[in-house]
């Protein structure tokens, strides 16, 4: 197993030369710089993330032209659906995570609405499968994962209208946070489900390979680790809200409420698992949780008190009023939260 091992990252080496020639090959300047770039932070070298210089240089690219940036973002995509190598696709994962982050606002616009025929984002990666050996096949399900999350961050940030975790966005995410306490109820309520739809498929992550010892997978969930926080500073400040306007929502709002609350309690366990985070703002997200629970407990329908528990599907709540969170074509919405109300 390990002359295998060895023989193929000889090979990986060699494609990797290969296709650095092939691209010095290309006669216009800016062509060869992006496929530079996007081999250089994506090569077959296993267990090892991309150079941070490297990543620079590719991010540098991204801050030119429009057309720049797209064709960027075409080959990484390209880079990404052609290979079989779970290393690599991993490491176009975490280039496209680095993009999220903090790349340039022409990059991260042209990788929101890509491919420009649909503007879904969909990375297609469910049946990704690396079988070379039992690594590689484990390996695997970590890109099988990481672009399905990937996919929720990028749907995620469309509702929102910035990028959760990006640094480049933090002035319209500041001026966004003044803004709170004008969203209405049903913005709020959107924003806090598609936020724990990140919280859960974090808690999905896979459980084959220690993290210890592997640099690649240690980068993915140092970058995920960095979208948890911010996730709890948004739905927290969301929170905060509706504690001030408890009084004010009404029957069905209550309903989607609670079950986004429960199913964030729900993922508490599995992310203090992966994540030893000791910060007073995750602290005070569980604690605020079980107090919005408390006072929101007790809600109005038509005069009557309605008891708000996990009786029956969220789904059967809709004979009491239309459901008010709306679906939305690249947001996956959860409707399997058990949630259930019972009228006194």
């Amino acid at each position: 197993m390990g002359r295998i091992t060895k023989l193929r990252d000889l090979i990986g080496v060699i494609k990797d030369k290969v296709s650095l020639s092939k691209a010095t090959l290309v006669s216009n300047s800016t062509t060869l710089s992006i496929h530079l770039a996007v081999l250089r932070n994506t090569t077959h070298s296993p267990s090892i993330p991309p150079d941070d210089n490297h990543l620079a240089t590719l991010l540098s690219l991204g801050n030119g032209s429009r057309a720049t940036a797209s064709a960027l973002v075409a080959s990484l995509m390209d880079r990404l659906h052609r290979t079989s190598d779970s290393s690599v696709a991993l490491k176009c994962l975490v280039t496209i995570h680095h993009i999220i982050k903090r790349g340039p606002f022409m990059l991260q616009d042209q990788l929101s609405i890509f491919p420009a025929s649909g503007g879904h984002n969909y990375l297609k990666l469910s049946a990704f499968r690396d079988g070379a050996n039992f690594a590689t096949w484990a390996l695997s399900a970590w890109v099988r994962w990481y672009a399905l999350y990937l996919e929720t961050l990028l749907s995620t940030s469309r509702v929102l209208g910035f990028f959760l975790c990006s640094s480049s966005g933090a002035i319209d995410k500041d001026k966004q946070d003044e803004g709170v306490s004008s969203f209405t109820n049903v913005d709020l309520i959107r924003d806090t489900d598609s936020m724990v739809g990140v919280m859960e498929e974090i808690c999905k992550v896979p459980d084959s390979l220690h993290v210890d010892g592997n640099k690649l997978l240690q980068e993915i969930m140092s970058l995920v680790g960095g979208d948890f926080l911010a996730a709890v500073n948004e739905i927290s400040l969301r929170l905060g809200e509706f504690n001030e306007r408890r009084d004010c929502l009404s029957f069905g709002e209550s309903v989607e409420l609670m079950c986004a609350l429960t199913r964030l309690e729900e993922c508490k366990e599995r992310l203090m698992g992966l994540f030893i985070i000791k910060k007073v703002s995750t602290e005070t997200l569980w604690s605020s949780i079980g107090e919005l629970k408390d006072r929101v407990w007790m809600v109005k329908d038509e005069g009557k008190l309605a008891y708000v528990g996990r009786r029956i599907r969220a789904s059967e709540s809709a004979r009491f009023e239309e459901r008010v969170v709306k679906s939305h074509d690249s947001v996956p919405f959860s409707s399997g939260s058990e949630c259930g109300i019972v009228v006194i």
